[in-house]
């Protein structure tokens, strides 16, 4: 079965606004990566950001999931009124995600090719032609 879970970028408040979610939502983290997790000497982060969420993840129904990240200072302001939120299409192969990325992403701009992420699925980030941002992913080991 193929889902669609939305993905919203933050000023450096998901996890405020993922707190009153919860609240509203019910329900308990499923995830929680922050910036200093990830940091290395490939991927250097400054002190003021290390706590931001990279990635956050709750539950808001059966196969729905409301995921976020707090978008690093470096990476300049999230616009209020464009480009806050990406489509995350999660996939049941490998197959289906390369599928749809490769589908969806045609005369559009790869932003990060598929491969294993960070948080732990396969996956890969596209603008698409329309200005879409969308994220398409499975399980490892699928």
């Amino acid at each position: 079965m193929t889902t669609i879970n939305p993905w919203i970028n933050f000023n450096g408040n998901a996890e405020e606004a993922f707190t009153f979610y919860k609240s509203v939502f019910g329900g308990e983290f499923t995830k929680i990566i922050r910036f200093k997790d990830l940091a290395s000497a490939e991927f250097p982060v400054p002190e003021k950001e290390e706590n931001k969420i990279m990635y956050i993840a709750l539950p808001i129904s059966e196969g729905s999931v409301l995921i976020a990240n707090d978008v690093p200072e470096v990476m300049g302001k999230v616009n209020e009124n464009e480009n806050r939120s990406k489509i995350l299409i999660s996939t049941d192969s490998k197959e289906e995600a390369d599928r749809l990325f490769n589908g969806l992403s045609a005369g559009g701009n790869v932003e990060g090719a598929m491969g294993e992420s960070p948080w732990g699925t396969y996956a890969g980030m596209f603008r698409d032609k329309y200005g879409i941002e969308w994220i398409i992913e499975c399980s490892l080991g699928i």
